[in-house]
Formats: structure tokens, C-alpha cells, sequence
């Protein structure tokens, strides 16, 4: 991919590949502390972060791990979140996928999702962010919930172009059988997948990077290891993302079920958070009858990056509602 990205550009070839370098041999920095877990299941672990008022719990994507939410010290929505007086909990996954090796992306709403929800005193505002944002969804149609934000969250499948579908789709059936030889799909082909939604992009950030100052490598590299980092997706929650999700796109078809019932969205109320220039989640896959707030930030970005406020501040006025 570098090769065809820089084909034409040796200078850009270079620089790709110093910023590389300096991703591989910079130092790391240890993570934040996990939180206390006041519930568990199928391996998935219920945090507490504290704070006061009504619960707000966070559900984070299946691909790639929750810190994203609780990045550092410094960039942390929900410890943020916590201090503007929310009772946050976040839903941690957890790497023993053994675990949720039988679960599809439906079996984590029903046997994780669903009695995390049940289990807590007062119903919960829920966030979802990417993924998250899609399950999410099923969970506010199935079981009071005080409120819905959604993040960065895909429904209308079929709203990704048709070469991202396609290549997406390829790669699914050409990872297949190894996929169902090791069952799960590995951390390497998700990432793959990204790549491929916008290869110059997975190009053009090493290339920035060639000469940045230090604590701007820093800072791309705790990203760039979350951005890499994450168990490998449980095999019938892949199949479902691939062939259900992107292929015949029963959400925006008003078509999946969970726990015995279609998942529509004239069930459900609450906010959408969209960015106008994401690759990942495109604005057009959004759930639109939702109320929506457009941000002109990336999948990423509108999270944790420098203008995160654009995100953080009206999310937090929208959960004190």
C-alpha cells in the first residue's frame, strides 16, 4: 500500500517511511490504571469511573479497545464527564474472546449488553460511540434507557460506497478460512480493512509525523497503538458485521433482530453526534431520523483531538437533560 500510495513521489516515500521509524522505536508510556468492575459477563467487564447523579454508560465499539474513551490524564471524555458531575461506567469487552467466541454482534447486546443494563438501580443515558453506537441503538429499543447519544455510529450500511462495500467484502471472503480455522478474525485484517477505506490517509499520517516535534509524536503514537491494539473479533460477530452489516444492510433495512425482535428505529429517541469528514463511519450511514449534530472532525478526532470540546461540551449538556 505504501508502494502504491508513494508510487510517484520517492521524497514521500522517505518521509513515510521515517515517520514509521520513529512510530516503531519511540518510547511508550504506561496505560491508566483500569477502573473497579461492578459487574461481568461472558469475559465483558462493567467499570465504574464514579462521579455523581444518574449513571451514564459508555459502550465502545467491538473493534479495538474502549481506552480511546480514557486515552490519558490529559485527553479522557469520560473522566472529564466525571468531573462535570456524571456517574460514568464505561463496558469493557475485555481480551478473553474465548469467552464470546459463540456471541454475534446481537448476542453481545443480549447476553452482555441487556443484563449489564437490567442490573443497575436507575436506567442509564446511554453513549455508544462507532460500533457501540449501533448496539447501543438495540439496547434503548428493547429496555427503558433515560437517554441515546451516538457517536460516530454506523446504521445505514448501504450508504458506504460501493468500492468500500466491495473491499470490504473482499477481504472478508478472502480471510474467511482462516477465520473460521482459528475462530475469530484477527486484530491484523480489521486493521487491514480500515487501511483500505482510505489507504492514503494510513499513508499521509506517517509522513506528518517525519519531523514533528516531540510531544506531537507522542501523542500520534499512544493513538496509533490503540488504533493497532484490541483482541481479535469473535468469528459469528465478524460474519454478522461483514455479511449481515455491509453486505445486506438488515439495520438500515429495519431487518436485524435482537433478542426476538426487529430493531427499528421509530422505537427509539435520543442525539447523534456526525462527523461530515469521516472515512470509517461515513455521515451518510448515520442513523438520520435521530437528531443529529454535524462536526467537521474525523472518526478519531471528534474523541480525543485538539477541538474534542466541539464533542464533549454538547454531550455533556445533552446528558444533564
Amino acid at each position: 500500500m505504501l508502494r502504491r500510495e508513494t508510487a510517484n513521489d520517492p521524497q514521500r516515500l522517505a518521509r513515510a517511511l521515517k515517520g514509521l521509524r520513529l512510530y516503531q522505536e519511540a518510547a511508550r508510556t504506561e496505560p491508566l490504571p483500569l477502573m473497579p468492575a461492578i459487574n461481568e459477563a461472558h469475559g465483558a467487564t462493567l467499570r465504574d469511573y464514579g462521579g455523581a447523579g444518574r449513571p451514564v454508560l459508555f459502550i465502545p465499539s467491538l473493534i479495538n479497545p474502549p481506552n480511546i474513551l480514557d486515552l490519558s490524564e490529559e485527553m479522557s471524555l469520560l473522566r472529564w464527564l466525571v468531573r462535570q458531575g456524571h456517574h460514568v461506567l464505561l463496558v469493557d469487552w475485555g481480551s478473553d474472546v474465548d469467552a464470546r467466541a459463540t456471541l454475534s454482534v446481537a448476542g453481545h447486546v443480549e447476553e452482555i449488553l441487556l443484563p449489564f443494563v437490567r442490573s443497575l438501580t436507575d436506567p442509564p443515558a446511554l453513549v455508544g460511540y462507532c460500533l457501540g453506537g449501533t448496539m447501543a441503538i438495540a439496547v434503548a429499543a428493547l429496555v427503558p434507557v433515560r437517554s441515546l447519544a451516538l457517536i460516530a455510529t454506523p446504521w445505514h450500511f448501504s450508504a458506504y460506497s460501493a468500492e468500500s462495500r466491495e473491499r470490504l467484502l473482499g477481504l472478508w471472503r478472502s480471510a474467511k478460512p482462516i477465520a473460521d480455522a482459528m475462530g475469530v478474525l484477527p486484530t491484523e485484517v480489521l486493521q487491514a480493512a480500515f487501511w483500505q477505506l482510505n489507504p492514503a490517509a494510513a499513508v499521509s499520517k506517517f509522513e506528518r509525523i517525519a519531523d514533528a516535534e516531540p510531544k506531537t509524536i507522542q501523542a500520534f503514537v499512544r493513538l496509533e497503538d490503540w488504533a493497532n491494539d484490541g483482541p481479535p473479533l469473535p468469528l459469528e460477530a465478524a460474519r454478522e458485521l461483514f455479511e449481515d452489516f455491509f453486505e445486506r444492510d438488515l439495520p438500515g433495512a429495519g431487518e436485524w433482530q435482537v433478542d426476538g425482535a426487529k430493531v427499528r428505529l421509530d422505537n427509539v429517541t435520543g442525539i447523534n453526534f456526525i462527523s461530515r469528514t469521516d472515512q470509517i463511519v461515513p455521515a451518510g450511514s448515520a442513523a438520520h431520523s435521530l437528531p443529529g449534530t454535524l462536526l467537521d472532525k474525523g472518526h478519531v478526532g471528534m474523541v480525543i483531538g485538539s477541538e474534542a470540546a466541539l464533542l464533549w461540551e454538547p454531550l455533556a449538556d445533552f446528558l444533564e437533560t
